[in-house]
């Protein structure tokens, strides 16, 4: 199981260390401006609602696809499933940034807020067993 969680562990690292190069070397952040919030208007709207539409998509997608190993007895049994859905959310998550870091820079500091929920979701064996007891799969 520890070889396993290594392996998720070294993809989520590049997911998280992929984008926030990104942020470091495409994106200006000393444009960051003190880190103030840009005016918000019409067309931006979305942009400022991203952040929040992702981290909810993600979680929503996470947790229905720990919902599909309900019926797999062993926890060695279920990390396929949760190696998939923890590879989804983070991938709803990154394009997030990307969006933000591509179509609107002046909303970058909601993307390192992303970014910097990527890296607390760092895959555990414990955080794993949390998940599943957290939808009643033990």
């Amino acid at each position: 199981m520890d070889e396993k969680i290594k392996l998720l562990k070294i993809i989520h690292l590049a997911i998280t260390a992929g984008s926030a190069l990104a942020y470091i070397f495409i994106g200006d952040i000393s444009a960051l401006q003190n880190f103030k919030v840009p005016e918000i208007n019409a067309g931006s709207i979305i942009f400022f609602a991203l952040p929040l539409i992702a981290v909810f998509a993600s979680t929503f997608m996470f947790k229905n696809m720990l919902k599909q190993a309900k019926d797999i007895k062993t926890l060695e049994d279920k990390f396929g499933v949760y190696q998939t859905a923890s590879i989804v959310r983070l991938a709803i998550l990154e394009s997030a940034t990307f969006i933000i870091l591509f179509l609107k820079q002046d909303f970058m500091l909601f993307g390192l807020l992303i970014i910097l929920y990527m890296v607390f979701l760092s895959p555990t064996i414990d955080k794993m067993k949390n998940d599943f007891e957290s939808l009643r799969l033990k």
